[in-house]
C-alpha cells in the first residue's frame, strides 16, 4: 500500500482536486473574484482553483501537520516585484485557506487541535487511496 510520500505530488493534487469537486465541497462565491494574496496581480485563471488549493492543503496537513494558517500563508505566498525596489515576499490571503480548512473539516478529513490542523484517519485514507491510484496509473 502506497502513501503520499511515494506518489507524484502534482498528479496526486490534481486527482484529489477532481475527487473533492465531485464530492460536493461548496466553493465560496467570492473565490472567483479575489486574488489569492497581496503579491498577486490577477485573480486565479483556473476555475478549479479552490479545489486545487483544498487538495494541496490536505496534502500539506498530511505531511507537516499539525500546521496552522499562518505557516501556510507564508508557504503559499509569492515574491512581489517592484520597478525600483527589490522583490519582497508577500504572504498569501488567509480567507481562502480558512474557508478551505472549513470545507475539509465539514467533510471530515481534518480536525482542529491546540497546535493546529491535523489530518483525521478518513483524510489519511482518502489520500493514501489516491496515491495508490496515481502509482498504478504511472
Amino acid at each position: 500500500m502506497a502513501n503520499v510520500y511515494e506518489a507524484d505530488s502534482q498528479k496526486l493534487i490534481d486527482l484529489a482536486a477532481s475527487r473533492l469537486k465531485e464530492s460536493g465541497i461548496a466553493k465560496p462565491s467570492y473565490v472567483t473574484y479575489v486574488k489569492s494574496g497581496a503579491g498577486k496581480e490577477r485573480v486565479p485563471a483556473s476555475e478549479d482553483f479552490f479545489y486545487v488549493r483544498c487538495a494541496s492543503l490536505l496534502r500539506q496537513v498530511y505531511l507537516k501537520g499539525p500546521i496552522g494558517i499562518s505557516r501556510l500563508r507564508t508557504k503559499y505566498g509569492s515574491k512581489r516585484g517592484h520597478v525600483v525596489h527589490r522583490h519582497h515576499h508577500a504572504r498569501a490571503g488567509g480567507s481562502v485557506i480558512k474557508d478551505a480548512f472549513d470545507a475539509l473539516e465539514k467533510k471530515g478529513y481534518i480536525k482542529t487541535s491546540k497546535q493546529g490542523r491535523i489530518i483525521t484517519p478518513a483524510g489519511r485514507s482518502f489520500l493514501d487511496k489516491l496515491s495508490n491510484e496515481t502509482l498504478k496509473g504511472a
